[in-house]
């Protein structure tokens, strides 16, 4: 499938047009070609298996992908804000017996267990370094990627996907997003399977460039962090005609649209995934001038499985299925076929297992649009036997410029309550109680937010309070903050019985 791709890339425009972007470096086809069969090959005579990938975005990311399926290694990707604990599980879990990375801490992390490779390129921060022996993995036939997701626990889960798998998914987004070379500005990590795909192979397909500058110059660091200057600097520079963000990276882009930022006229489509995304804002952000669309996937389905785009569109849902998958709703669960990941590494019991069952609660509609309306396992279900999804509530607490972060509480409770982050120290109470109350103004009164508490620190992937995506591990934010909830029910209780 590489070999396909990778001819029918060289194929689109002239061979001297750039591919490839990242600061002042740039791969033409012919260059590309040509240092992915070198890489390929030198990786070919090492005799590896797997490769573990912890870099940062840029042309090296991207040229390491290719190359480990031009010479049939597993390949996998190890994102840059993973704790050390999770980056060593990732080695060992997969079964990594070499190591790509510009990271000057690697070695530390690994315990000095790393042989940099002799054939070793000076050109660059990126090196390739070999494991030491005794690293198996339990992993189904056909795997080429692992790609780590942490979920809703500290300890990431390897979903191990094909190389058919991966180009259908980006030959399905191709074929329903109608952009002719387009140039595509990577601005989510590439460890994130979404921008890996979607981001790179889509825009390639359509005969595009990809723009991959590093994290930093995009003002992005950890997994939360944003310098939002760096951020709308780096649009300016690189006048993109796509990009992919997370909710909380649209809201920032629409508040800033909204204030004095302008953004490129250029910009045709901007892919939001990653989480619940608030109707209002989506409006908001299109009439700033950003032309949003919510998509939704995972991981076991390789990405994409459904997408809004221009001229079939729908707010307030996920779009249609893609061509190369089918969606049911079984249960009131969004069960998806055509597109399964082949099993968790090292849990032989998930392989081939059959439709994936997604945990999310949704619908369609007549016109087959996709409603999600939450997950099921966090569904809140009050002592008045009312159901409510949380992330439906906080996608309209954060979906304005107050706040930054919202998590409901009020299972088998008679009413919710919520921890909340303002976006700026400087926010009042006051103002985090009005635009509260705001927002219950358009909610039932079973989902109304009736008490809350300020945070003292947003919550983070590095303090495991919340996944790679942004997303609250519910169970541990619970933990952490229960005398707090605890406090705000009884606090309003004894309101409610005076």
């Amino acid at each position: 499938m590489i070999r396909q791709f990778l001819a029918t890339v060289g194929q689109l425009g002239s061979t001297g047009e750039t591919l490839l972007q990242s600061g002042q470096r740039e791969l033409t086809r012919t260059e590309l070609l040509a240092v992915v069969e070198d890489l390929a090959a030198r990786l070919e005579k090492l005799g590896l298996r797997c490769v573990a990938l912890h870099a940062d975005n840029g042309i090296d990311w991207i040229v390491a992908d290719f190359a480990c399926q031009l010479a049939e290694i597993r390949i996998t990707p190890v994102p840059l804000f993973f704790s050390d604990t999770q980056f060593r599980h990732a080695i060992e879990d997969s079964g990594a017996d070499a190591l790509i990375s510009d990271q000057q801490d690697v070695m530390r992390i690994l315990d000095g267990d790393l042989i940099p490779a002799r054939d070793q390129r000076d050109d660059g921060p990126t090196k390739l370094y070999l494991l030491g022996p005794g690293r198996s993995a339990q992993l189904p036939d056909g795997t080429q990627k692992i790609t780590f997701t942490s979920g809703t626990t500290g300890t990431p889960k390897g979903v191990c996907l094909s190389s058919d798998q991966q180009f259908g998914v980006a030959s399905a987004i191709t074929s329903v997003l109608d952009l002719e070379q387009p140039k595509h500005l990577c601005v989510l990590p590439l460890s994130t399977l979404l921008e890996n795909l979607a981001g790179v192979y889509t825009p390639l397909l359509a005969g595009g460039t990809v723009v991959a500058p590093p994290l930093a110059e995009l003002g992005l660091t950890g997994s939360s962090d944003l310098d939002i200057g760096k951020l709308l600097s780096c649009i300016d520079q690189h006048q993109p005609n796509s990009m992919i963000l997370v909710p909380e990276l649209l809201n920032a882009l629409t508040l800033a649209a909204e204030s004095s930022w302008r953004p490129p006229s250029s910009l045709q489509f901007v892919a939001v995934g990653g989480g619940k995304v608030a109707a209002d804002l989506l409006h908001r952000s299109r009439h700033a001038g950003l032309p949003a669309y919510e998509g939704y996937g995972l991981s076991e389905c390789a990405s994409v499985v459904s997408l809004n785009v221009p001229g079939t569109d729908r707010l307030g849902t996920v779009g249609r299925p893609l061509p190369h998958v089918d969606v049911q709703i079984e249960g009131g669960q969004i069960v998806v076929t055509g597109s399964e990941f082949l099993g968790y590494a090292n849990q032989p019991h998930t392989w081939d297992s059959g439709p994936i069952a997604t945990g999310d609660i949704g619908h369609a509609d007549n016109c087959g649009f996709i409603y999600v309306d939450g997950r099921a396992k966090n569904q809140i279900i009050t002592s008045f036997g009312r159901n409510l999804s949380p992330e439906w509530v906080e996608a309209e607490l954060t979906a304005g410029p107050l706040l930054q972060q919202a998590v409901l509480f009020g299972d088998a409770r008679p009413f919710c309550v919520a921890l909340v982050h303002p976006r700026q120290i400087s926010v009042g109470d006051e103002e985090i109680s009005a635009w509260i109350h705001r927002i219950n103004q358009r909610l039932p009164d079973y989902a109304r937010v009736l008490d809350w508490y300020r945070l003292p620190a947003a919550l983070s992937n590095h303090k495991g309070m919340t996944t790679e995506n942004g997303r609250p591990k519910r169970r541990i934010v619970e933990q952490e903050y229960a005398s707090a909830i605890e406090h705000m029910y009884e606090n309003s209780l004894e309101a409610c019985n005076q």
